[in-house]
């Protein structure tokens, strides 16, 4: 049974920093592109950064843009998403998420497996 499992999250100031961290299992991880979305209260659940699976490719949200950035190490079956200058507009549940191929993807209907989800609160 594939599983995703985020960490990382936690309660920061604005500025501050945060890297979440999502492992995976049961999964042939090099051969699936990921990506992070998340989800504020009240809201959908919207696209953060993607990457393909040789980590060679990116692509994020505009709204993130130049203060995160997601990276993998496919030797440990993990992907992650450092976020630096975080804003309170920020807070949201994070979730991981594995793309049903290899390449990025910002559309939610291109993933197949999702993670439980972290909580990222950023206060002002």
């Amino acid at each position: 049974q594939v599983q995703l499992v985020e960490s990382g999250g936690g309660l920061v100031q604005a500025g501050g920093s945060l890297q979440l961290s999502c492992a995976a299992s049961e999964l042939p991880f090099s051969n699936y592109g990921m990506g992070w979305f998340r989800q504020a209260p009240g809201k959908e659940r919207e696209f953060v950064a993607a990457i393909d699976r040789s980590g060679t490719s990116t692509y994020y949200a505009d709204s993130v843009k130049g203060r995160f950035t997601i990276s993998r190490d496919n030797a440990k079956n993990t992907v992650y998403l450092r976020m630096n200058m975080l804003k309170p507009e920020d807070t949201a549940v994070y979730y991981c998420a594995a793309a049903y191929r290899g390449s990025v993807y910002s559309l939610i209907n291109s993933y197949v497996y999702w993670g439980q989800g972290t909580q990222v609160t950023v206060s002002s």
